[in-house]
């Protein structure tokens, strides 16, 4: 601001002053305000994996103090036992089993040109 629009007594001047500071520390804290709205929450808060790994020691208390009262019972046993045998993946007897055998024309192998059959 050039000094020709100044006012010369002082009482003004530091009315100015006053007023030019007051608006200086409202821009501030505008300015402090979407600095935390843009940067805080993110660096104020962990990840939920973060989060997690806290609770992962008493998850793993708890499952072994569970699994140790679960083998605890003779009955509880064997149905851990049954329950590891079960063969899921085989097809029941009485469905028939077809086997096919499929002959290719070129039996070389493509590594090392070799005979494959």
């Amino acid at each position: 601001m050039p000094s020709d629009g100044l006012p010369d007594d002082s009482e003004t001047l530091k009315a100015m002053l006053l007023a030019e500071r007051a608006q200086n520390e409202r821009l501030r804290q505008i300015i402090k305000d979407l600095q935390r709205h843009q940067f805080g929450r993110r660096a104020e808060t962990l990840p939920e994996d973060q989060m997690l790994l806290g609770l992962e020691d008493v998850e793993q208390a708890a499952a072994s103090d569970a699994a140790g009262a679960e083998q605890a019972t003779p009955a509880a046993r064997q149905a851990t036992v049954a329950k590891r045998r079960a063969n899921r993946g085989a097809l029941p007897a009485h469905l028939p089993r077809i086997e096919t055998t499929l002959d290719i024309d070129d039996k070389t192998c493509r590594c090392c040109q070799g005979d494959c059959g």
